[in-house]
């Protein structure tokens, strides 16, 4: 397996919409410190792991509609792919148990179950879209597990609106997605631009200029693409939609992480956004 053919497999730029989670977590629950970046890698090996089972799962969906993908093309065997899958799953819940303990694995236990669920059962049922937004969901919330164990018992709470905002984001993404190979009907992106303008409007509400400001970057990096998809629902657009929607959540996280009380930790993750867009470009995260 080529490295090239690995990063395509695991959707590898994809990877810088996924720290933000575990930071605007921790921010949220105000415990960002020492055990924050452990539990970034395991969020990133659970993620990369959940792409890898993905494309395992749709490999014979994939030799129809997209046969371009590694594993119906022939550059990653099946088995590798779920070698690949099943070894990052290990690293990424070994991660969190080594930075976080029991906690941190009471969250990234039940994290990698829904990973796989969604792979393996929830995908292509009514359940899916929510199954996702549990995945990212329970994301937030491991950042949170950084937390001092005393003050554990409210740092979950605390950091439950940033969850939920994070899980609303991946809803409507997921929903959004199901048109990526045969378009969609105008009242799909419709639908999920309405459901981005009201998250980014909530999440602005009565924060500091900053949070406003990324809030509304977010709204417009993620919001113009579906709009271009209510014009035009054919496959390429619904796309490209998507494609968005990933690249700009750091801008979203950023503006919880800033609404936290971490502007600066926030504007580090909202400079991830043009990078990301970049490797978007070469690299397909869809």
């Amino acid at each position: 397996m080529k490295m090239r053919d690995l990063a395509e497999l695991v959707r590898a730029p994809a990877a810088l919409s996924v720290p933000g989670d575990v930071i605007a977590g921790a921010a949220a629950a105000r415990a960002l410190g020492g055990r924050t970046p452990g539990l970034v890698c395991s969020s990133v090996c659970l993620y990369w792991a959940g792409m890898a089972a993905n494309d395992w799962a749709d490999r014979r969906l994939d030799a129809v509609e997209r046969p371009e993908r590694p594993i119906p093309s022939g550059r990653v065997p099946p088995g590798q792919a779920l070698a690949v899958a099943a070894g990052l799953t290990v690293a990424g819940v070994a991660a969190a148990g080594l930075t976080g303990g029991r906690r941190a694995l009471a969250v990234a236990v039940p994290l990698a179950a829904s990973v796989w669920t969604y792979d393996l059962v929830a995908k292509n049922t009514s359940a899916g879209p929510l199954v996702m937004a549990l995945c990212r969901g329970l994301d937030v919330l491991l950042g949170a597990t950084s937390a001092p164990g005393a003050a554990l018992p409210a740092a979950l709470p605390a950091a439950l609106p940033a969850a939920l905002t994070v899980a609303a984001h991946t809803y409507l993404l997921t929903v959004l997605s199901r048109g990526e190979v045969t378009g969609a009907g105008r009242g799909r992106p419709g639908t999920t631009l309405a459901g981005t303008l009201a998250l980014a409007a909530a999440t602005a509400a009565g924060g500091r200029p900053l949070t406003a400001a990324l809030a509304l970057w977010y709204a417009a990096r993620f919001g113009s693409p579906q709009a271009r998809a209510v014009a035009d629902p054919s496959a390429a657009r619904v796309r490209d939609a998507v494609t968005a929607g990933i690249v700009s959540l750091p801008a979203l996280q950023a503006a919880l992480t800033a609404r936290a009380g971490a502007p600066r930790t926030g504007l580090a993750l909202a400079a991830a956004v043009p990078p990301a867009r970049r490797l978007a470009r070469k690299l397909s995260p869809t």
